[in-house]
């Protein structure tokens, strides 16, 4: 009898089975759910919401996945890339242009997959094996209208206009370390004969013509906004899409494409190198540049459509880069030289500008 208990003591009952069962469901459903996370990382504030209210939310229903959203700037986020690098974690990177540049070179991220939606894509998106623009705007020139009408100035229509003596003490330009100043001070390089491989003549601009009528030099956008909403400052290098958040106050602000030409600043994706979930870090990039979420990112956050098939109200389209036209008038940055000497060049900024 004893035998029989004990034998009878160490058979798992039904319930038991039952118990055990549910568990190692419970087990796997975790399992999947951990390897059916997409994480991806891309800027706070109006990008941060579009992504979580409108653009996250449809492709989790469409692949029936969960997306983690690891906010930060470019910066912050290639910073991440390397200290993770061989332990990844972030499956997808979104970062302006010139981190992404730098991303690419340091072998962070993975080969862009051919698809479709590739073939639809201005050239200029095309920034190379391992990225691709999701979108952009333009570095220009954003001048309060009202002010210049005041004073009876004509419009801007130069990146020379920042050499105007009737904006002395009125001019804002962002330091190097913010991607519209840097641009200003190529785009000056290239009027005075140099250009990225010959930065010397835009640091001669810079200090001789431009820093004298300079009353800021403002680091951040929001800084930049808050001189003009003051009326201190009239006149600065701006970023479309900054221009658009500052006009929806119905601040008087204009946004121009100087006549040399406006800047590309795209806003890139890459999956990262031997990320986890390298299938759906492809599926999401393409999901990016498809024309509902063109249209949604032009609409929500001003950034212009890379697809050349997307369709844009005119209310929208007046207030991005759209179109072929438009499009072709933008020129783009030569990263890899500037990233070469970026370090150089700030150090000698901070000697020789910012005095």
């Amino acid at each position: 009898m004893k035998a029989a208990l004990c034998r009878r003591s160490t058979s798992p009952s039904k319930s038991a089975l039952t118990a055990l069962a549910a568990v190692a469901t419970l087990a796997a459903s975790a399992l999947a759910q951990a390897e059916t996370t997409l994480y991806v990382a891309n800027v706070g504030g109006s990008n941060e919401q579009l992504y979580r209210q409108k653009i996250i939310p449809a492709f989790e229903k469409a692949h029936d996945i969960k997306v983690v959203y690891v906010a930060g700037n470019s910066s912050d986020t290639l910073a991440k890339l390397q200290a993770q690098k061989g332990h990844e974690q972030i499956n997808v990177a979104v970062m302006d242009d010139g981190p992404m540049y730098q991303a690419m070179q340091l072998g962070l991220c993975g080969k862009i997959d051919d698809a479709p939606v590739m073939k639809d894509l201005y050239p200029l998106a095309r920034i190379g094996p391992t990225a691709v623009g999701v979108g952009m705007v333009a570095t220009g020139i954003g001048y309060n209208e009202q002010a210049f009408r005041k004073l009876g100035l004509p419009a801007p229509d130069s990146w020379k206009s920042l050499e105007d003596t009737h904006v002395k003490g009125k001019l804002g330009v962002p330091p190097i370390t913010n991607t519209y100043g840097l641009h200003t001070l190529v785009m000056l390089a290239r009027l005075n004969g140099g250009g990225e491989k010959n930065i010397d003549p835009g640091f001669t601009a810079m200090t001789k013509q431009v820093a004298p009528n300079v009353l800021s030099w403002a680091p951040t956008p929001g800084e930049m906004d808050g001189l003009m909403q003051s009326g201190d400052v009239i006149l600065a290098p701006y970023g479309s899409g900054r221009a658009v958040a500052l006009q929806n106050t119905g601040f008087p602000l204009k946004f121009i494409y100087p006549k040399e030409g406006g800047v590309a600043l795209q806003v890139a994706a890459c999956a990262v190198a031997q990320n986890a979930q390298p299938q759906l870090s492809q599926q999401f990039i393409q999901f990016l540049l498809s024309p509902d979420v063109q249209v949604q990112q032009a609409a929500d956050i001003g950034l212009g459509p890379v697809n050349k098939t997307v369709k844009l109200t005119p209310e929208v389209a007046a207030r991005v880069p759209y179109g072929p036209d438009q499009i072709s008038k933008l020129t783009a940055m030569d990263w890899t030289t500037i990233n070469a000497h970026r370090t150089e060049w700030t150090e000698r900024w901070n000697r020789s500008v910012e005095r």
